[in-house]
């Protein structure tokens, strides 16, 4: 960028674009197989053409954006196009229709419609997102939120103002929010929680105990909970059990205060038809329904509507894309098994993305994504998922429907570990992060150096 073009941002912007230019997880910088394309010169148009955000080339496997790559059943297809007709292309449709609402609000949140529980439709969780926090967050308020997390969580806050306080998940805490870790971060700034559950990256999921414990904490100070539910649909683990907190609401334990929010993208394979969903109190939601209004004036399309009330009567559909997800994961763990230096620090209850830890390998996940990319494999790296382990973590989605990814993967992986050993991409990862000009990347532009060192000691 040039002295004239950073100006015009410094006088221009306002402080909540300036506070998204130079984010460590704010878009362009941190890693990703994006910009591997480009340190290995490939050609665009052959791995993403048609500018779209995820890896649709031929001979790539994309397991690094967390779309759904199962895709929607037939019962939603058909749907779409039974109602992308005239009548209903042509009028401004609700928010949500009555069917879809009702069924929203059982099947994903757990309650029924109610004067205590309504159901607004958004574009997308992540539009879910972005109305939360301009709905409840002022400037200098706090959300506690988890490190690592989603990439959007922590940016979004701060452009409105916010300051994040992170917990770190380890295995210590079971990679879950813990109550007494979430009470000891609580100041009188608080004022939201966000309970992303199960937690992207490592598709953990919190006990009943803990999500109710949670929500009394917040209860008693005052607080809002932002119930973030998105990776729910999938069980990779049959014995687990995922619990949206809006379904714990009785009158012992009212869900007041809780805001939850889903969508059509993960577990049902549509996310370019750009449908979500927030659930909570009417008085809540009407905030958040003059907002979106005032910002965007979107309603969710219809045809989209439809196609998500065909998808999720579907039982058949998330039976067998259940089975999917399973198998690939399956494949996936002996993978890690005969890979020296790689782990899996926890293993994922729910939906399909986990991470591995490849720092045993004396690499960085930054150099690893450039090498699976090499070898037709796109991966996501955890700078941009938060401060903790941003060189070792590398976020990985699972939900292809062809083995041939797995295999590919299994082949790749110790392919892409040696040639990172080897420093063939060192250079250029440092590189990328020196135009970031992050802290973040400061601190792996050292790791990749520190780590370099014992790689020559033992040459």
């Amino acid at each position: 960028m040039t002295a004239r073009e950073t100006a015009l941002q410094d006088r221009l912007l306002s402080s909540r674009a300036k506070t998204l230019l130079h984010h460590p997880q704010g878009m362009g910088n941190y890693f990703t197989f994006k910009a591997a394309i480009d340190i290995l010169g490939l050609d665009w148009d052959d791995i993403a053409p048609g500018g779209v955000y995820n890896v649709t080339g031929a001979g790539y496997y994309d397991m690094g954006y967390m779309a759904n790559h199962i895709g929607p059943s037939k019962a939603a297809v058909e749907a779409f196009k039974a109602h992308s007709d005239a009548a209903t292309l042509s009028v401004y449709p609700p928010d949500c229709t009555p069917e879809l609402k009702a069924l929203v609000a059982r099947k994903k949140f757990g309650r029924d419609l109610s004067p205590e529980f309504e159901v607004l439709g958004v574009e997308g969780a992540q539009g879910g997102i972005g109305y939360v926090y301009l709905t409840f967050l002022n400037a200098g308020d706090e959300v506690i939120v988890t490190d690592p997390g989603y990439f959007h969580f922590v940016p979004a806050a701060e452009a409105c103002g916010a300051t994040v306080v992170p917990i770190e998940l380890n295995a210590q805490n079971g990679y879950r929010l813990q109550p007494h870790e979430v009470e000891a971060k609580i100041t009188p700034r608080t004022k939201m929680i966000v309970v992303c559950d199960p937690i992207n990256p490592f598709g953990t999921v919190q006990t009943r105990d803990e999500l109710l414990a949670i929500a009394e904490i917040a209860r008693r100070h005052g607080l809002v909970i932002f119930n973030n539910i998105t990776h729910n649909t999938h069980r990779t683990d049959p014995e687990a059990r995922q619990i949206p907190m809006a379904s714990l609401h009785s009158d012992a334990t009212p869900m007041d205060h809780v805001v939850s929010v889903s969508g059509m993208s993960k577990g049902y394979g549509m996310p370019a038809i750009r449908v979500g969903f927030m659930g909570g109190h009417p008085a809540l939601l009407r905030g958040a329904f003059l907002t979106k209004m005032e910002i965007t004036k979107i309603h969710i399309n219809y045809p989209g509507q439809y196609a998500s009330l065909a998808a999720m009567q579907d039982t058949d559909y998330l039976a067998r894309s259940t089975e999917t997800i399973r198998r690939n994961y399956a494949h996936i763990k002996e993978t890690v098994a005969q890979t020296p230096g790689v782990t899996i620090p926890v293993e994922p209850a729910y939906g399909f993305c986990m991470m591995l830890d490849v720092s045993g390998a004396g690499v960085t996940a930054q150099e690893v994504t450039v090498g699976l990319l090499k070898h037709r494999i796109a991966a996501i790296p955890g700078d941009g998922l938060g401060d903790v382990k941003p060189a070792d973590y590398l976020r990985l989605n699972y939900s292809w429907p062809d083995i041939a990814c797995f295999e590919q993967f299994r082949e790749a992986l110790p392919r892409a570990i040696e040639e990172s050993r080897r420093g063939d991409y060192a250079d250029a990862v440092i590189a990328f992060f020196e135009r970031a000009g992050t802290e973040r990347g400061n601190r792996i532009i050292e790791a990749i150096r520190s780590r370099a060192v014992p790689r020559a000691a033992a040459e």
